[in-house]
């Protein structure tokens, strides 16, 4: 068992891992909310592989600290997700986002330090600072579920939202308009929370870009200096 986890881990260590949770994100924020508005079982695989993007970073970092911390929210998430669908009357939809976000937050740190723990630069990291973008994507959709759940306001124009799942479908959509700073105007945030959110994104979605590459370019630039 120690040995299949060890190997789990280098896998996940690994510049290679960035592909597969490219693949993993491309899915969740892409491809799965065209699957949940045509067929019944997208909220399954949408919640199936939202858990498996997040068990990924138990693997992820060398950090005890870390380690606990991703392995706790998961355990959490996990329950309250595993609550939600059983057979029972109990149901935690905001908690569940908001440890959904933390746990977001920790993948995003996770997945910054495996970006610049050293000085190579290659092709498998400059999609590991794609994969940390599609994740604040996906961490702003679970924050507009919290507003949503919360408050019962938050997006307007032509969408209809039920306050379940399936609402992932517009907030994923608005989250990556917001964050690339598109603004179709077909759907637009109506309330103060939703566009203090909205208006995180934008920022974060301008700057981002900048500042990785920026870094990256520096470091490319160190490891080819011949001093």
């Amino acid at each position: 068992m120690r040995n299949l986890i060890r190997n789990i881990q280098s896998y996940w260590l690994a510049d290679a891992s960035f592909l597969t949770l490219l693949i993993m994100l491309i899915t969740a924020v892409f491809v799965l909310p065209v699957i949940m508005e045509i067929s019944g079982h997208g909220v399954l695989l949408f919640n199936i592989l939202l858990l498996s993007v997040f068990f990924s970073g138990i693997f992820s970092t060398r950090s005890a600290g870390l380690v606990a911390v991703s392995a706790i929210l998961f355990s959490i998430h996990l329950t309250l997700r595993l609550i939600r669908f059983g057979e029972n009357p109990y149901s935690f939809f905001v908690l569940e986002n908001v440890i959904g976000i933390a746990n977001a937050l920790v993948f995003i740190f996770i997945n910054l330090q495996l970006l610049f723990r050293d000085r190579i630069v290659n092709a498998y990291r400059i999609v590991g600072a794609v994969n940390v973008y599609l994740l604040m994507a996906l961490m702003g959709a679970l924050a507009l579920e919290v507003i949503h759940a919360a408050t019962g306001v938050s997006l307007g124009g032509n969408v209809v939202l039920n306050g379940q799942d399936e609402d992932y479908v517009h907030f994923i959509y608005f989250s990556l308009v917001s964050l690339t700073t598109v603004g179709f105007g077909d759907i637009y945030a109506v309330s103060t929370s939703a566009r203090m959110l909205a208006t995180f994104l934008s920022t974060v979605g301008v700057l981002f870009p900048a500042i990785v590459i920026a870094r990256l370019v520096g470091l490319a630039s160190a490891g080819t200096d011949p001093r």
